[in-house]
């Protein structure tokens, strides 16, 4: 046994006191609040789908600043997702998640109380920051209470259904109560109560690497994404506009910066040589092109539902579930498929029926027909579920389980970059067709199932890196 030097003898004392006495996680609890927070983040997120005619007129809003009163909440997302992870994992996971939590439940009651737009897009940006924290910490929280292989896929896939139900409930809870103020109350109310139920049935895990926390890291990433996404909002007006570029530039600037800070600090935010492994490239890859694609088409249905076809705000939220259901039950169950297809490959696969199901519904609008929907938003959704339940897993999996919130981070960053990007597009897209709304949709899909199909071979083709 080699004896270790009395030099690192104080500094791995300093490290078991950061880490605190171990305890043993609850995994059922675990994965129920993980789960649960997880889906009344991404109601929170989808809920003004429905909602924004009614918000937009309570607030006064004009037509040029409705954008910001969607994109607030992925706004705060991106920015501080790959930050959040990285704390949690150095600092606390439970910490990180229970603060999130708590906060998400604050800023989502202080959104029902708005009485103008800044101040609701404001709550809704903090919103996004705080459902970062907790969605980042939560697959960490997994990690730590399901060692074994077999329980983390489950886990996973679990958590990655509630994705999809978070996305599917919202609408149809917005669409179902009267009141949009009352919605933002509700969902408030239910992140304050599992905040609260954290702090008794989670236990704490960090993997702590010593050294000082990397704020210029933060700092310079945090405000690259913040650059970009306020880019993607503004250029829904018109991409040639000084501002827009302005903006880019800036991203593009501090994005270098970003890779100078994190190659030089000795804790970095995130460890660049993960680029170069191909099970971290695919997560990325595929977190991205899910906002592209997926989300980006799917933020962007239920408005032409609405204004196109005459639907009611419930008819578009049950339309919707149809494709969130099925995600949803998928998910759970793609847990079978994992000693017959790998990881990967089952992404590709879910962008190719993503990509299908999409060209099946090309003439839905046209034709005034929502049945012409049904079979399109089935396949879609088996493609959503297989995504949601390989992109978390392999999240985890392509990097070392001491950093699973900052992979969980990085992988969720990227998507929601993605969907602003991806709904900034299809709105460009959809609206600049000479053929009308119902031509404009139409190309709006087959940007959708280019994209997906696009990611589809990425995936596979991407190789390790020496």
């Amino acid at each position: 046994m080699t004896a270790t030097p009395a030099s690192a003898a104080p500094a791995q004392a300093a490290t078991a006191r950061a880490a605190g006495p171990a305890s043993p996680p609850r995994p059922g609890a675990t994965l129920a609040l993980t789960s649960a927070a997880t889906a009344v983040a991404l109601m929170t997120y989808t809920a003004p789908i429905v909602t924004l005619p009614a918000t937009a007129a309570a607030l006064h809003t004009p037509l040029s600043a409705q954008a910001w009163l969607l994109n607030g909440t992925p706004l705060g997302l991106a920015a501080l997702l790959l930050v959040a992870g990285s704390l949690a994992d150095d600092y606390g996971r439970r910490r990180i998640f229970v603060w999130g939590t708590l906060a998400l439940g604050v800023t989502t009651a202080l959104g029902a109380l708005a009485t103008g737009t800044w101040l609701f897009t404001l709550a809704r940006i903090a919103q996004g920051a705080a459902s970062a924290a907790l969605l980042a910490s939560s697959l960490g929280l997994i990690v730590h209470a399901f060692p074994t292989a077999a329980g983390r896929l489950r886990a996973t896939g679990v958590w990655g259904a509630f994705v999809t139900g978070g996305i599917a409930v919202g609408p149809l809870l917005a669409a179902g109560i009267p009141d949009w103020r009352t919605v933002y109350g509700v969902l408030g109310a239910a992140a304050l109560l599992i905040a609260l139920l954290g702090t008794r049935a989670l236990t704490e895990s960090r993997s702590p690497r010593g050294g000082r926390p990397d704020f210029a890291g933060a700092a310079t990433f945090g405000l690259a994404l913040v650059s970009l996404v306020a880019a993607l909002t503004l250029g829904r007006d018109g991409w040639l506009r000084a501002p827009v570029w302005l903006l880019l530039g800036a991203t593009a600037v501090l994005l270098a910066g970003f890779a100078l800070v994190e190659r030089r600090t000795a804790t970095p935010m995130i460890d660049l040589s993960l680029l170069r492994h191909r099970g971290f490239l695919a997560s990325s890859v595929g977190g991205l092109f899910t906002g592209l694609s997926v989300i980006g088409l799917f933020s962007f249905l239920p408005a032409v539902l609405q204004r196109v076809l005459g639907m009611s705000a419930m008819d578009t939220a049950l339309l919707s579930l149809l494709w969130a259901g099925l995600a949803f039950a998928v998910a759970l169950q793609a847990r079978r498929l994992a000693d017959r297809i790998p990881t990967r490959v089952q992404l590709a696969l879910a962008f190719a029926l993503h990509a299908v199901g999409v060209i099946t519904m090309l003439g839905a609008v046209d034709a005034g027909s929502t049945a012409r929907f049904v079979p399109g938003m089935m396949i879609a959704g088996v493609g959503s579920g297989l995504l949601n339940a390989a992109l978390p897993l392999l999240a985890v999996e392509s990097v070392p389980a001491a950093r699973a919130a900052m992979g969980s981070g990085a992988q969720q960053t990227l998507r929601y970059i993605g969907s602003c990007a991806g709904v900034s597009l299809t709105i460009a897209v959809a609206t600049s067709s000479s053929g009308g709304p119902a031509r404009g949709t139409d190309v709006a899909m087959v940007v959708s199932a280019v994209l997906a199909l696009v990611a589809a071979v990425a995936v596979l083709a991407l190789r390790e890196r020496s």
